[in-house]
């Protein structure tokens, strides 16, 4: 499990409450209850002021939920609220914002084609004027090592800069207390460390913080108390810093979890399956990235990874190996040495290939349509679920079933609605949609994006597995435990441009995390000599 691996995280956090002060917030059985689930079931739960309280649980714990009721996104069906020993009622998001209240979500809501300063106010209930905006950002940027240029176009920024007007969107709000969603996982090691630093300068000063995360190494380093849920109810608290990542882990899904060992593959020859050659191409998306001669050879029973922060060409190369966009010429990507780069994503399914999208509501799998149909989707050639122009629906619900089985997606069978279930367990479907076409080139997206630890091991279990047989397996991910643990090999994508694979036991994070933020070039001479080598490791 990649929590288990030696980070670098300091293990520093602000104590929890002080004696002789109450809770800045507390939960009293709270419920929430949707058809055919009970989202959240009787939670108690208390936040002080200095405090950075956790809150864990596998995918379809009833977190979101929680969260959308204290943000007044939802309203509970029973229970109470109470902010500062005062019952409360959240009826919107500007009604908790108005009690000291913000959040900042996994997934940013800006306008690439307007400025930092312009995407603030946007946001902001009672927006100051341009120039008083100005100077509170410089102010507040200043004071909490969170530097922004409130003229610059979003467009123009990196991945953990637009996190920071995000952050700065809340801060400008004066919060009390500060709900963080996954708020590492578009980062680079050293820009976690700088939020780290903000976080813990916010509790310092008394704003309380909830931190959900699935990485739990950053949990045991910054968190002083956590709350653990499992199928809507609280099952643990503890002071995370005393426990393991992997006793997390096993609180959060009641199960013991098996030892990982992904141990890298000896190296030997191998022909390439996966062939990358010399593949630049503009990017289709107006504030898009443009690759630049990419070169890279994945051999039968290698995994290899691409780190890199999101924005940095991830989606190009994605969309250009499925074939949703065509290469310039046929011959810059081979599939088992066909040339495939003018073919689109069905004839490269029939070749062999398998791919997974970052994005899985709406472009891995269509929201409104059963887990049958979604099968079906990517399936159809592979696994013959078609007879004479048809969908054969017997066997495509039978390959819905082996999914669910096989992957322990939790959903009511095979008719529900794609969008009925969470994101992780979605997650799991998806993945197991595209392992058990048993491919012989697989390419993933994020494959553990937003998973909990439990469903997390089962995915590397069954890509490793996969590699194993022979299938060459590309893997682009934010996550660098992720990579360093699955991996053969290692490549950074910054900038459109691709540097020299490194073998993974040759990698450390400072240096891939240098690489990432584009500190550190990457050698032509080196990435064209590696590029060429082709050998799994």
């Amino acid at each position: 499990m990649a929590g288990d691996r030696e980070v670098a995280f300091e293990a520093e956090a602000p104590a929890g409450r002080e004696p002789g002060t109450g809770p800045l917030l507390s939960l009293a059985g709270i419920v929430k209850q949707f058809p055919g689930c009970r989202a959240n079931d009787g939670i108690d739960l208390e936040i002080a002021e200095h405090e950075i309280h956790a809150l864990l649980g596998e995918n379809g714990a009833g977190k979101s939920t929680l969260v959308k009721i204290l943000y007044g996104v939802l309203r509970a069906d029973e229970g109470e609220i109470r902010w500062r020993g005062r019952p409360v009622a959240f009826s919107s998001p500007a009604a908790a914002r108005e009690r000291g209240i913000g959040m900042v979500f996994q997934h940013f809501s800006l306008f690439d084609s307007l400025t930092v300063a312009e995407n603030i106010a946007l946001g902001l209930d009672q927006p100051e004027s341009r120039r008083g905006l100005g100077n509170r950002i410089a102010e507040i940027s200043a004071r909490y090592g969170l530097p922004l240029d409130p003229h610059r176009v979003v467009h123009d920024l990196s991945v953990g800069e637009r996190q920071r007007i995000e952050i700065m969107r809340c801060l400008l709000q004066n919060p009390k207390l500060l709900i963080m969603d996954e708020p590492t996982s578009v980062l680079t090691p050293q820009e976690v460390e700088r939020l780290f630093a903000t976080l813990r300068r916010l509790a310092a000063e008394g704003c309380a913080i909830l931190y959900i995360s699935h990485k739990l190494e950053e949990v045991r380093a910054l968190c002083s108390r956590a709350t653990i849920l499992r199928l809507g109810r609280v099952v643990g608290r503890c002071a995370p810093a005393e426990k393991s990542a992997r006793e997390l882990a096993e609180m959060m899904i009641n199960a013991r979890l098996q030892p990982q060992n992904f141990a890298h593959r000896a190296a030997r020859e191998q022909p390439a399956r996966l062939e990358i050659a010399g593949l630049s191409q503009r990017s289709a998306h107006t504030f898009g990235t443009t690759l630049t001669d990419i070169s890279l050879r994945v051999a039968g029973g290698e995994i290899v990874g691409i780190a890199g922060i999101a924005g940095n060409g991830q989606a190009e190369l994605m969309e250009t190996l499925t074939g949703e966009q065509l290469s310039p010429q046929a011959e810059t990507i081979r599939l088992d040495g066909a040339a495939v780069g003018r073919l689109g994503p069905r004839e490269r399914r029939r070749r062999g290939g398998a791919f997974l999208p970052e994005e899985r509501n709406g472009h891995g799998a269509v929201g409104t349509m059963s887990l049958a149909e979604n099968a079906y989707l990517s399936g159809a050639v592979r696994k013959g679920l078609q007879r004479l122009g048809f969908v054969d629906r017997g066997r495509t619900r039978e390959f819905a079933l082996e999914i669910i089985a096989g992957f322990d997606v939790r959903t009511t069978g095979p008719d529900a609605e794609a969008r009925a279930l969470s994101g992780g367990n979605l997650q799991k479907f998806l993945v197991g949609r595209e392992v058990l076409q048993n491919p012989g080139i697989l390419v993933l997206n994020q494959p553990t994006w937003g998973v909990d630890a439990g469903a997390a091991a089962a995915i590397y279990t069954a890509i490793a597995a996969l590699a194993r047989a022979g299938a060459a397996v590309l893997v682009i991910s934010q996550d660098l435990d992720e990579i360093l643990m699955l991996c053969d090999r290692i490549a950074v994508l910054a900038a459109g441009r691709l540097s020299a694979p490194m073998p993974v036991g040759e990698a450390t994070i400072e240096h891939i995390g240098l690489l990432m933020g584009g500190s550190a070039a990457p050698s032509p001479a080196r990435d064209a000599q590696a590029a060429q080598g082709g050998t799994a490791r």
